[in-house]
């Protein structure tokens, strides 16, 4: 077994921009900075799920190689480097590259101030898309009782994936294509959400961090202005579990 193997088995401490965080046994850098109260941008990441390492929003400099702080595993003595001006650029571009690539309009949307992409373009910066917007046009389903499922929002983190596999056993969501036309599908004979098993109960149904899976009926039950990013930027916004 390699010593870096050891390390990440064991207890110890790392550094992230010259302050001290310490790591329990099996402790990627996300979830031990998380756990001391720290903010590393991320969109695919939550607490209670397998890393997957898909936004690279929470690409951070370790030991002066690049990696994903959701899949690097902590290990005593790194020198880790987040908020620096070289990452935060790239993560504004990724960020940018996001809301041209589907139509996230943010003052006619429900999930305005309590959408991460929203929040997280914020917190970076973010003060323009920068680049030419896409528009797509990608379906609504609105096939379900209770819940809306629109495409154009939706920015392939595969959390909805991850959880409906991992929590809640049902497989409803899973991703298809390849490149610009690689989209989200729903496993039920007509492709509709209305057809599949999911429920308005499900881990699966309230884990999107944008606004394309959303409660019917529930608009703007808290105004604008007191959600949560509204109170709290995501960085000051503490992470649960499922």
């Amino acid at each position: 077994m390699s010593s870096h193997r050891i390390d990440a088995l064991s207890p110890g401490t790392f550094t992230l921009d010259d302050q001290e965080i310490e790591f329990g046994p099996g402790d990627t850098i996300m979830q031990a900075v998380i756990r001391a109260g720290g903010y590393i941008p991320h969109l695919c990441w939550h607490e209670g799920l397998h890393a997957h390492g898909s936004c690279r929003l929470c690409t951070v400099k370790v030991n002066g190689r690049m990696g994903a702080a959701c899949t690097v595993m902590a290990s005593t003595g790194q020198i880790v480097e987040s908020n620096t001006e070289e990452l935060n650029a790239q993560r504004r571009t990724l960020l940018q590259m996001l809301f041209v690539e589907g139509n996230h309009f943010c003052p006619s949307c429900e999930k305005s101030g309590n959408c991460r992409l929203q929040a997280t373009a914020y917190e970076a910066g973010m003060t323009d898309p920068h680049f030419e917007e896409f528009y797509p046009r990608r379906p609504v389903d609105a096939s379900h009782p209770d819940l809306l499922l629109d495409l154009n929002r939706c920015i392939l983190c595969e959390l909805c994936v991850r959880v409906s596999h991992e929590l809640d056993g049902k497989d409803v969501f899973a991703v298809a294509g390849h490149g610009i036309e690689t989209h989200l599908v729903v496993n039920s004979p007509t492709g509709l959400l209305g057809d599949s098993t999911i429920a308005a109960t499900d881990h699966a149904a309230s884990v999107c961090p944008v606004g394309a899976l959303l409660p019917k009926r529930r608009g703007f039950a808290v105004p604008i202005g007191q959600r949560r990013f509204d109170l709290k930027p995501v960085s000051q916004s503490e992470e649960g579990a499922l």
